[in-house]
């Protein structure tokens, strides 16, 4: 098989989207959603696969900007439609555009990459680790309470236009972004991606509609949801799907969670993907009939691993050696010197024994301090060099609140 690689020409998009929907099971895009992906996409980040006049592969990124531990947001490539065609599988395809496209994020300068998986297994073997999860509920309102924090009872809540009400919940999601590492500071267009609301994303429920929290008149949260109706012989059944909720204290949030339970018509409260330490688990009188599971969300890999440890900064003074493999970036490979502190941090090559060893796989998946080096370990995979190395750099990566991403690419 004769393959060629090449940058996306915008003139074949079309050919280029097309066979993504045939590596994805062939089902078509809404009209809405293909002209949103369009404009999203960038062509001069985007790879596609040919053989001969037949795209066979391919897959694209877009610049993000991710909050890390600390505070700092920093230039991080979002790998997104990675897909090869059922004619083309296991052929190695997938790993000549993974091996050209790290190479071009490392040309970029952007030390980190992410990408969320329709297929986990895969990408393990090219230096990604699974960095956060994603809580999901099913809340049973009629049997479950909700006790409030003070101060919930004084927030305003307004029913508000989603699209109309669009740019101030920008503004508030943006000041909320590095409080909380995995966000992504949403760059231009990507308010229209996550408040895109074709009928195809409803499953028969209503259009998005949205409720705002406003105290003396500033916004401090909001809520975006949908509604699905139905009834039997015994009456009215009704569920609501959370899509987003943001708020700035708890007080806010917790107004929030009260109005999605309380909402007349309904039942069921389900919940699709919160972070793993949402408060709301806090204000239930009855955690075990909210039905709680996780899924794995963001998967993060280290492209220039001095770099993006350099750009985080860490709970506890550490000073540790590290023994990084990386078989699929050897740039990375090798003892890297970690020193840092609540201030900041720097890591750099040197000759120094090494104290731990690990892939860059476990970096990753420690890097937003979702994982701790600590339960790597106890997977066999980090190994202690220097006794109490471990424990100093595992509470050293740790976050005070757990990594999130709020919505995927």
């Amino acid at each position: 098989m004769t393959t060629e690689l090449r940058a996306l020409d915008p003139a074949r998009w079309d050919e280029w989207y097309a066979s993504l929907v045939a590596a994805f099971g062939g089902v078509p895009d809404a009209p809405e959603e293909v002209e949103l992906w369009r404009q999203l996409i960038v062509p001069e980040r985007s790879i596609a696969v040919w053989d001969g006049s037949a795209c066979v592969g391919a897959t694209s990124t877009f610049p993000f900007r991710l909050s890390v531990p600390g505070g700092n947001v920093v230039p991080a490539a979002g790998v997104t439609g990675v897909g090869v065609m059922p004619t083309h599988r296991r052929r190695g395809v997938l790993t000549s555009m993974m091996r050209r496209q790290l190479d071009d994020v490392r040309e970029r300068g952007e030390a980190l990459a992410v990408l969320t998986a329709s297929e986990p297994a895969i990408y393990g073997r090219f230096g990604y680790g699974v960095a956060t999860m994603a809580l999901s509920a099913e809340i049973d309102t009629t049997r479950v309470r909700l006790e409030l924090p003070e101060g919930a009872d004084d927030v305003r809540l307004r029913y508000a236009d989603v699209k109309e009400s669009l740019a101030r919940c920008e503004e508030l999601y943006a000041r909320l972004v590095p409080r909380r590492p995995g966000m992504l500071a949403r760059q231009p267009v990507w308010d229209r991606f996550v408040t895109a609301d074709p009928e195809a994303y409803r499953d028969g429920a209503s259009p998005l509609q949205c409720v705002l929290a406003e105290r003396d008149g500033e916004l401090v949260g909001y809520a975006r949801y949908r509604i699905a109706v139905s009834s039997d012989p015994a009456g009215v059944k009704g569920t609501v799907t959370l899509h987003s909720l943001e708020a700035e204290e708890p007080a806010v949030a917790a107004a929030l969670w009260r109005y999605l339970f309380e909402i007349d018509l309904t039942d069921t409260l389900r919940v699709k993907s919160r972070p793993v330490d949402d408060p709301f688990q806090h204000l239930v009188s009855d955690v075990r009939r909210c039905q709680l599971r996780l899924r794995d969300s963001l998967h993060v890999r280290l492209v220039e691993v001095g770099a993006a440890l350099e750009a985080r900064t860490y709970a506890a003074p550490v000073d540790v050696v590290l023994e990084v493999a990386d078989a699929f970036c050897p740039w990375n490979a090798g003892r890297w010197r970690l020193t840092g502190d609540a201030k900041g941090a720097s890591c750099v090559r040197t000759e120094d024994a090494a104290e731990l060893a690990l892939s860059v796989r476990e970096l990753g998946a420690a890097y937003l301090g979702g994982f701790t080096l600590a339960s790597l370990a106890a997977a066999g995979r980090v190994r202690e060099l220097r006794p109490g190395a471990l424990t100093e750099a595992s509470t050293a990566f740790g976050s005070g609140l757990a990594p999130w991403l709020p919505h995927g690419f």
